[in-house]
């Protein structure tokens, strides 16, 4: 008898965690695999064309959710997963990364009895005025097995007193896809088609609410960026929440600063790994920097990441001009020699299906004695 999973996504980060899983999974017999969209992320351009690049199926269900705001939309994925889970009877429901997809579909699960499995567990910014935190620490208090990315997650997690049995350190499903990728990344025409063959050219990217919502804040960050372009060209892909904040101050903004539509994932992941450096407010895009070793300017004051910094090629730049115009300074002076963290070797949906044999069909998980 097969072993019914569902994994759910939602935003354009969750394709990047979920293809590696998926491609895993399927091939065991013992499961069934479907996937849920969400539809919180709902233009082609930021799940449609994630989802044919990372070869994922067309998922099986889609609940076409779309904005609105954070109660809003938890609230609306909740209402329209229900009916999904009741019907299919899944024996586990995975949830993966901070989004409110993520907290949505593990309560719902949580609430109908289904096993819940939180992949990229225990991350912590000990920032609440993030809603990405709540999310994360709310599915983490409810998930029943936790795959960790970094050493920080296993420590948050311990401290907040989860189970040791229930942690598993397993590595990073993004850098999963980042390695298998990245050689038809370079392959492509991006670079030539930006007329970029011969410029040193950084990329920025910004979403965060706190970064793009307050003008004063979002002024200042452009006006750093701006005095930073005189010297190094960038590359701007305007994320959908971002781009009414952008068209506001367009007339003000330098031609060093390039501003892009969005780019696909290959796109992107051509330009991340041909730049000088990477600006940006992104979890994923600290991760993927590190992986390889091109230098990364958070523009936060905090991170969830810490291995980034420890371990890799980033650096807090804070969000005020002079931080950030400082950091830059030392990164140009001073460059890190990042390495790659542990476990971020391209085996993490090994990994994880181990586990999940584990603890779906009762055979012991090879990895619990390396972090007991």
């Amino acid at each position: 008898m097969q072993n019914k999973i569902i994994i759910v996504a939602g935003a354009r980060p969750n394709f990047m965690k979920i293809a590696p899983l998926w491609s895993a999974l399927v091939q065991d017999p013992d499961f069934s695999v479907s996937v849920v969209h969400t539809g919180q992320h709902y233009d082609d351009a930021m799940s449609g064309q994630f989802i044919r690049e990372l070869e994922l199926p067309v998922p099986e269900f889609n609940l076409g959710v779309g904005g609105g705001s954070h109660a809003q939309q938890t609230a609306e994925i909740m209402k329209r997963i229900e009916p999904v889970l009741v019907s299919s009877k899944p024996r586990t429901v995975i949830v993966v990364g901070d989004v409110n997809s993520t907290m949505a579909a593990a309560l719902t699960a949580k609430k109908l009895g289904i096993q819940v499995v939180h992949c990229e567990a225990g991350l912590r910014s000990f920032d609440r005025s993030m809603p990405e935190e709540i999310n994360r620490v709310v599915t983490d208090a409810i998930s029943d097995v936790l795959l960790v990315t970094e050493e920080s997650g296993r420590v948050n997690l311990l401290r907040e007193g989860v189970l040791l049995d229930r942690i598993h350190v397993v590595g990073n499903l993004m850098i999963d896809s980042l390695l298998r990728y990245l050689p038809k990344a370079r392959l492509s025409n991006t670079i030539a088609r930006l007329g970029l063959e011969t410029q040193r050219f950084g990329l920025i990217t910004l979403h965060r609410p706190s970064n793009v919502d307050d003008e004063h804040q979002f002024a200042g960050i452009v006006n750093a960026l701006a005095k930073i372009s005189q010297d190094l060209t960038l590359l701007w892909p305007v994320h959908p929440r971002t781009r009414t904040t952008v068209s506001n101050i367009t007339s003000h903004m330098p031609s060093s600063i390039k501003l892009l539509e969005p780019l696909g994932y290959l796109e992107f992941l051509a330009l991340q790994a041909s730049s000088v450096a990477v600006f940006t407010d992104s979890g994923g895009v600290q991760e993927e920097t590190t992986a390889l070793g091109v230098p990364c300017l958070t523009l936060r004051d905090n991170t969830e990441r810490p291995i980034t910094i420890e371990c890799g090629t980033n650096r807090l730049a804070g969000t005020c001009p002079e931080s950030i115009l400082r950091t830059w300074k030392e990164t140009v002076e001073n460059p890190k020699t990042g390495c790659m963290p542990p476990f971020w070797d391209g085996h993490t949906s090994s990994r994880c299906h181990s586990v999940l044999r584990a603890q779906v069909l009762g055979k012991p998980s090879p990895f619990r004695s390396v972090h007991a």
